[in-house]
Order: structure tokens, then sequence, then C-alpha cells
């Protein structure tokens, strides 16, 4: 991770005095969420999170009623009957977390709808960032909203409040 950040720190700098190249600086997250949709989504996304978690929830608490209900009535079962109330228990587990990754995991529900909302409102910020970028002859654009390697910028190359207003 280091020398990630070490090779870009380089490379920028490098690129700096290898030829008079223009940067600019913008804070995407400020940026998003100036866009009344974006913070709608991100709303209705929490939302939709939050409704999926009292389901799993309620999953999950149906495999730990079965287990205590099996762990209080085990001394008197048969070992048959036992064996076929472990599996019932393990299978609704499997159920269970089955129907958690078709909604939390990287192809469930929650994923694709974040998907279907953000990316079309990424694409506009990123295609207003570029077409400003090569209306005003930048060559580099920075975001600063998460990138720990910036230590100074100046404001007079900030345009995050210009991109927030071609948005609008």
């Amino acid at each position: 991770m280091r020398r990630v950040i070490l090779a870009i720190v380089a490379m920028v700098i490098t690129a700096g005095f290898a030829s008079a190249q223009n940067y600019m600086v913008v804070d995407s997250e400020k940026v998003f969420k100036s866009i009344e949709a974006y913070n709608d989504a991100l709303e209705l996304i929490e939302k939709l999170s939050a409704e999926y978690q009292k389901q799993v929830d309620a999953k999950f608490q149906e495999v730990e009623t079965l287990y205590n209900t099996y762990m209080q009535q085990r001394s008197s079962l048969s070992s048959a009957m036992r064996q076929q109330q472990e599996q019932a228990i393990l299978a609704k587990e499997a159920e269970a977390t089955k129907f958690q990754e078709s909604l939390f995991g990287t192809d469930g529900m929650l994923m694709k709808k974040r998907l279907e909302l953000i990316q079309p409102i990424q694409k506009q910020v990123f295609d207003a960032i570029e077409s400003f970028s090569k209306q005003y002859g930048y060559d580099l654009v920075i975001d600063i909203s998460a990138n720990p390697i910036v230590l100074y910028y100046s404001e007079k190359i900030n345009f995050t409040e210009r991109i927030i207003e071609i948005l609008k």
C-alpha cells in the first residue's frame, strides 16, 4: 500500500516537472452530496438495507428457535431423531445464510439497487468533470474527498463549486 502511495506521489511530482500541465482539484463527495437525487438514493438504500436486515434477522431467529427447542428435547430423542433435527437445523441455517447473501452479497439485491440508483448519477458527475476539465484545458483532476496523500492544494485550483453549478 505504501509503495502504491509513494508511486502515485512520485508520478504526480514527476508529471509536474516534465511539462507545464494544468491541474484541478474537485471534492467529489461534496459534489455528490449537492445532488438531491444522490441523497434520495442513499436514503432509499439505507431504508432497504434496514428492511432486508430485519428479514435476515427473522430467518436467523427461526434457526435459533429450532436449535433451542432441539437442545431442550435432545435428551429425550432417539439417535435417529437427533440426527434428523440437527440436519433440519443445519438446512435452515444454510437457507438463512443463502437468503442473507441474496440480499447483501456482491450480486445481491441491495448491490443491484445501489448500482441502479447511483451509477447514472456517478456517470453524470464524472462526465461533467471531464467536460469541464477538457473545456478549460486541465490535464489532471485530483479528487480530494478521500485522498489522504494530498497534503496541500491552492483553493484557486479547487473547482468543486463550479462543477456543482454545472450539474444544477
